[in-house]
């Protein structure tokens, strides 16, 4: 897959199994302008079509990772046309193409290289795994800009962190750090060079057998409904994988104590 641009991002791929989007407008911080919109959902509509993707990895370019919402495209148009149900009919859409990190069917790393605030920390909550730069700053001051959160943070941040933190986050504005970030759960680990390191988990996340990572990724969903549910999903997702060739390959490496060669049937 060669490395595809729309300006506003950048898809490449920087190994076997590994695709990275980079948001690519660094002059606003990587602010989720309509543009930016529209290149981030081919983006990821190239990758999710893509059969040879195992990992994706998001980060943005500069200095910060993105700077939530350009909301000034809300206002364009007349004043009949700034409706509560119009405004609905475009915040929806928005929100649903920005949090698609959580339905793709294969693992998504957010390489937080800088300061992200609103609804980008509500697209690195959207991604499983989260590394974060020492620059790195997350900050959900929604309430400080007189709008209500969006893009599901109300929800996305108690799962990650927990009510009480949620709503220290929510209510303050204030930014948490890399390292309280790590103490919080809100990220996954810190690196100096958090592009660098996710690349390396992804590289890793990549030599995953195909189907069973993804089965996995599903099955953490699944279990959101509890016990019942994660036990009557791993009964059917167990045996789909037992019936795969990778399963045959996976056990014989093991016995042959080297890396497996995973083919995803």
């Amino acid at each position: 897959m060669a490395a595809t641009s729309t300006d506003a991002v950048v898809l490449s791929e920087p190994g076997p199994g590994v695709r990275l989007v980079t948001l690519n407008r660094p002059g606003v911080r990587n602010a989720m302008t309509e543009e930016m919109t529209r290149a981030w959902d081919q983006a990821v509509d190239a990758v999710s079509a893509d059969r040879e993707t195992r990992v994706l990895v998001v980060t943005g370019a500069g200095s910060s990772f993105c700077s939530g919402a350009d909301l000034s495209w809300l206002d364009q148009g007349s004043a009949e046309d700034v409706t509560i149900d119009r405004l609905r009919d475009r915040m929806l859409p928005f929100y649903r193409s920005w949090l698609r990190p959580r339905s793709l069917p294969f693992p998504v790393i957010a390489a937080v290289n800088g300061p992200t605030v609103g609804a980008g920390v509500c697209l690195s909550l959207a991604c499983d795994l989260r590394f974060a730069g020492r620059t790195a700053r997350f900050s959900t001051p929604f309430v400080y800009r007189g709008t209500h959160g969006g893009m599901a943070s109300a929800w996305l941040l108690p799962e990650a962190i927990g009510v009480t933190r949620a709503r220290d986050m929510l209510y303050t504005g204030r930014e948490v750090g890399p390292d309280q970030a790590l103490d919080w759960g809100l990220v996954t680990g810190v690196a100096d060079d958090a592009l660098a390191h996710s690349l390396e988990v992804a590289a890793r996340v990549a030599e995953a057998a195909p189907i069973a990572l993804r089965l996995t990724k599903q099955g953490l969903e699944q279990s959101a409904a509890g016990l019942e549910a994660a036990l009557q999903w791993e009964a059917l997702a167990q045996p789909v994988t037992m019936t795969t060739s990778d399963l045959h390959e996976g056990i014989a490496a093991f016995r042959e104590n080297r890396a497996p060669r995973f083919q995803g049937r």
